[in-house]
């Protein structure tokens, strides 16, 4: 029997150009001896829904043609099925984290090159609650301004919309008082914003978490404490510098479990999206997934 092959594309995705790469696609893989099916995603879950249809399918290969969103959706739909595709990742998004940390070509017809390989790397899943997410989860006044960034200005702006959202925040530099319950320890106190990242990139910024592996089975997690706009500058130039952990005002942690909770009434970020409210619990799941490399 012919290996089969599902594209997930985004259609709004890549300022909007997606459609043009999937031609590209369909010859490597009809090449390959695909047999394909292409969806396009119309709403919020639609690509959770068409991944759970590969799965129960048995599809050997699931290609995510979109952002950080697309891909996060994708894989909430694989991940503790019985029978979970290999995955291809080729993105069209703003930041593209996951593959930023994978090494993958952030040129999407690069990109699509590399779907050409038989080579594939395990790569670890966090779980949120009931969810899951593939490169980080925040809380603080900064992470939640992202979520005012529209995909109109996405698509003017990229990556420089996040930012210009975050700036409007620094200025109030407000902190607050978390508690994490991480494996047997316990770090409780004020923080400007707290980050438990899976991968090396967040963001764009490749140098954040440096020593993070795709699979090393940790969260690596970052409380940037209340510090004033001098230390805060001093702070944000030791993340391009890539040592943040050392920073007297950073405490810097490694978990593979956590419960991240709060006094007071704050929503998490989670892979650039929207996330529960506190408390939450995090987990990692180690090696889960199989991504074409």
């Amino acid at each position: 029997m012919p290996e089969k092959a599902m594209i997930i594309v985004n259609p709004s995705s890549g300022k909007e150009d997606a459609a043009d790469y999937v031609e590209q696609i369909e010859d490597i893989l009809t090449g390959k001896g695909y047999e394909l099916q292409t969806v396009q995603t119309k709403k919020e879950f639609d690509a959770t829904n068409y991944c759970i249809e590969a799965c129960h399918g048995e599809i050997d290969l699931v290609v995510s043609l979109g952002g950080d969103g697309t891909l996060h959706e994708t894989i909430n739909g694989m991940v503790d099925q019985e029978h979970r595709p290999k995955l291809g990742v080729v993105p069209l998004g703003t930041v593209n984290d996951f593959a930023r940390a994978l090494d993958l070509p952030l040129d999407p017809k690069k990109a699509i090159e590399v779907l050409r390989s038989d080579h594939t790397k395990k790569v670890d899943i966090g779980k949120f609650n009931d969810r899951y997410f593939v490169n980080i989860v925040a809380v603080g006044a900064i992470a939640e301004a992202t979520f005012e960034v529209s995909p109109e200005q996405k698509t003017k702006f990229g990556s420089l919309a996040y930012f210009i959202e975050g700036v409007k925040t620094l200025a109030s530099n407000q902190s607050y008082p978390i508690r994490v319950e991480f494996d047997d320890k316990v770090w409780e106190g004020d923080s400007f914003l707290f980050l438990a990242a899976l991968t090396k990139s967040t963001g764009g910024f490749e140098k954040l978490s440096p020593e993070a592996k795709v699979n090393d089975g940790v969260l690596h997690c970052y409380a940037i404490k209340e510090v004033n706009m001098i230390r805060l500058a001093s702070i944000i130039t030791s993340v391009l510098r890539g040592n943040v952990k050392e920073d007297k005002d950073v405490e810097y942690f490694t978990a593979k479990k956590l419960r991240i909770s709060s006094e007071e009434k704050l929503h998490t970020n989670v892979d650039g999206e929207e996330g529960d409210e506190l408390p939450v619990s995090l987990e990692v799941k180690p090696q889960h997934i199989d991504v074409v490399v």
